[in-house]
C-alpha cells in the first residue's frame, strides 16, 4: 500500500512538472509567435491523467492547472489577467472579482473528471479520442461561457460573439492537437502501468 501511494505521488509530481514546463515553454514561444492561433496545451496532461490515473487524480491535476493559470495571471499582467485572478483589477476599476477564481479553477477541475467517464463508457481507442475531445470542449466551453457570464458586460461580448469564440480557429486546433496527442500517449502509458 505504501509503495502504491509513493508511486502515485511520484506520477502526479511528474505530471505537474510537465504542466509547468508546458506553461513556461508556451509563454516563451507565444511571445515571439507570429501567428494569431495560440492553442492552449496545458489541458492535455490533465486529460491523459484523467484517463490513465482516474478522475480523482485528474481532478487534482485540473486543480493544479487552475492554480498555474491563477498564478500566471497574477504575476504576468495581460489584458485578460483579470479574468483568471481576483488580484488583477477589472478594466475601469481598482478591484478584481472573485468570479475569476471560478473561471480559473472549476472548468479545469472538470477537465480532469469528464474524460475519465467518457473513456470508461467505451474503453477503446475511439473512447480515448472522444475523451480528449470532451476534455478540450469542457475547457473551451466552460472557460469562455464563464467569462461571458461574469465579464460579458465588461468585455461587451454578445451571445453571438461567445458562440464564435467557442468554435473559433484556436478551439479547433486545440481539439485536433488534444485528440492526436492523447490518442498517442494514453495507450503507451496504459501498457507501462500493467
Amino acid at each position: 500500500m505504501r509503495k502504491s501511494k509513493a508511486s502515485d505521488i511520484a506520477i502526479l509530481a511528474i505530471f505537474i512538472a510537465i504542466m509547468i514546463v508546458i506553461q513556461l515553454f508556451s509563454q516563451m514561444i507565444y511571445s515571439v509567435w507570429p501567428f494569431p492561433i495560440k492553442p492552449t496545451l496545458l489541458h492535455i496532461p490533465v486529460i491523459v491523467a484523467s484517463i490513465v490515473l482516474g478522475w480523482r487524480k485528474g481532478a487534482f491535476l485540473g486543480f493544479m492547472m487552475g492554480l498555474i493559470s491563477f498564478i500566471n495571471a497574477t504575476i504576468v499582467t495581460s489584458p485578460s489577467s483579470f479574468m483568471f485572478s481576483p488580484l488583477q483589477p477589472i478594466p475601469g476599476t481598482n478591484h478584481g472579482s472573485l468570479a475569476a477564481l471560478i473561471i480559473a479553477f472549476i472548468p479545469r477541475i472538470l477537465i480532469g473528471i469528464f474524460p475519465y467517464f467518457v473513456y470508461k463508457l467505451m474503453k477503446n481507442r475511439t473512447g480515448i479520442g472522444l475523451a480528449a475531445f470532451v476534455g478540450t470542449a469542457t475547457n473551451t466551453i466552460l472557460v469562455l461561457g464563464s467569462i461571458f457570464i461574469f465579464f460579458g458586460a465588461t468585455l461587451k461580448w454578445t451571445f453571438g460573439y461567445l458562440i464564435e469564440s467557442i468554435i473559433a480557429t484556436n478551439s479547433l486546433v486545440e481539439v485536433l492537437l488534444a485528440v492526436i496527442l492523447v490518442s498517442a500517449i494514453v495507450p503507451s502509458l496504459q501498457k507501462s502501468r500493467k
